[in-house]
């Protein structure tokens, strides 16, 4: 199962941040590394399979790229070769780090499916509704990280319907179908294999995201819909977003990381520049540990500082033996190693065995 361990797994998307430059995606996989990222991903694809020539950019892509450039154009300098994967594998696992990569066509999925051997493959938003590419996808029988950027909860549960039929009928025997597709969701073979198989990821499928389009509570609606590991594609400014989302139960973090914002191309401002990927890192590695258990007991870093902090009964005033205890002549204060202020009206109408003098300790 994906993301079953206790720690969120954090991968910092590269994406097309190298600027088609081996040298900058080498870099990026070195920055990735060093902050402590599980996993560094890149994006595989084939322009002319991607976009069509008449394809437009995005408002931020266009604000980072050259206005006379199609889409298809700008995605042609992005592309990675399969001798551009091959190197960049390699360096990752000379750092020790995993790298992933999204597919966004069938050639690509099979590169690196059948040719690299990937057994977890990020299935970007824009893909939600591909059936035929879904279909592909889970034939494969990866794992698979989906994220659900500009769908419905509706959309979101047609595309694990494709899945689980791709994933129960990997041999092409059965003729697909929206009714097949429904069938295999309800199955039981199905939901488990949806439970092997896929994660999915809430995203806001816009470059910042608006903090107010975020809504982080669609990770608890995914969870509770579907009974899969979740997690959150983040795009928003800064870290916070992504570490509120780990205390709020995600699984996997997904965040954009550039080596310097002002770079051109239409990923980099987007992004986090290194010292904060690492920061953010950090963040979510410190909020897991406070998650704790849930137990609510005294921790062993506190316990020393129970007498400190807790209260005694003592004597307000001067109590001589035989007097009875009244609540004049008995105080609550520090330190704690007495008997507790909770006991005090068990210790009312008794007699004091000793004398004792002003703040001295009780003692039964």
């Amino acid at each position: 199962m994906i993301a079953n361990s206790g720690r969120a797994l954090i991968v910092a998307e590269a994406g097309v941040n190298h600027n088609g430059s081996l040298d900058l995606g080498r870099n990026l996989i070195d920055v990735a590394a060093s902050a402590g990222a599980d996993a560094v991903k890149f994006q595989t694809f084939r322009a002319k399979e991607l976009a069509s020539v008449s394809a437009p950019k995005a408002q931020y892509q266009s604000a980072r790229t050259p206005a006379s450039e199609s889409q298809q154009e700008m995605l042609r300098r992005l592309e990675l070769s399969e001798s551009d994967h091959e190197t960049l594998i390699a360096h990752a696992r000379h750092r020790g780090i995993r790298l992933l990569s999204t597919p966004f066509d069938l050639p690509s999925l099979r590169l690196l499916t059948a040719r690299f051997g990937f057994e977890l493959i990020k299935v970007p938003s824009g893909e939600i509704t591909n059936g035929p590419f879904l279909l592909e996808l889970a034939r494969t029988g990866s794992q698979l990280i989906v994220s659900t950027g500009m769908s419905s909860l509706g959309e979101v549960e047609q595309a694990l319907g494709v899945l689980a039929f791709g994933y129960l009928d990997r041999s092409s025997a059965r003729a697909p179908s929206g009714r097949a597709f429904e069938a295999a969701f309800a199955s039981q073979a199905g939901q488990e294999q949806l439970r092997e198989k896929v994660a999915l990821l809430h995203c806001t499928t816009e470059y910042p995201a608006p903090f107010a389009d975020t809504n982080l509570r669609a990770l608890d609606t995914l969870a509770g819909a579907f009974g899969l590991p979740v997690g959150l594609s983040d795009h928003t400014p800064g870290t916070h977003v992504a570490v509120a989302a780990v205390a709020r139960g995600a699984r996997i973090i997904e965040k954009h990381f550039t080596l310097d914002r002002t770079l051109p191309g239409p990923d980099h401002a987007a992004s986090l520049e290194p010292s904060e990927l690492a920061t953010m890192v950090q963040q979510i590695r410190e909020v897991e540990a406070a998650l704790g258990d849930g137990v609510k007991r005294a921790t062993q870093s506190e316990i020393k500082n129970v007498p400190i902090a807790r209260k005694s009964l003592v004597a307000a005033v001067a109590i001589r033996r035989g007097d009875v205890f009244t609540l004049q002549n008995l105080a609550c204060k520090r330190p704690g190693d007495g008997i507790s202020p909770m006991l005090m009206w068990q210790l009312l109408g008794r007699t004091a065995s000793r004398d004792f003098e002003p703040d001295d300790t009780i003692v039964a």
